[in-house]
């Protein structure tokens, strides 16, 4: 059983920096993309940035520029650098794995870590 752990949140204030980790138990090439979603309060879970396995990555317009993920194959662990962090930015992340599949993909999740940025 293929396991999605996150680490890394906290709290910090606006303009700060925080990385996130997301440990793969298991074989991560098993995952045909991995990625960062989050959900604000309120709010329902959006994408962040993804990466697949042949290298492209994709991000949200709001976190271009700001935020950067990258996977580490050897230590089978996913990272998300968060830069110039917003109160906007505020969320519970959570790690995301997807087997591209047909009828529909199949995902995995980790349990999700708290960021919380102050004004």
């Amino acid at each position: 059983q293929v396991q999605l752990v996150e680490s890394g949140g906290g709290l910090v204030q606006a303009g700060g920096s925080l990385r996130l980790s997301c440990a793969v138990s298991g074989n991560m090439f098993s995952f045909n993309a991995m990625g960062w979603y989050r959900q604000a309060p309120g709010k329902q879970r959006e994408l962040v940035a993804t990466a697949t396995s042949g290298g492209r990555t994709n991000y949200a317009d709001s976190v271009k520029g700001r935020f950067t993920i990258s996977r580490d194959n050897a230590k089978s662990t996913v990272r998300l650098q968060m830069n110039s962090l917003k109160p906007d930015d505020t969320a519970v992340y959570y790690c995301n794995g997807r087997i591209f599949s047909y009828p529909s993909d199949n995902d995995f999740w980790g349990q999700g870590t708290q960021v919380t940025v102050s004004s």
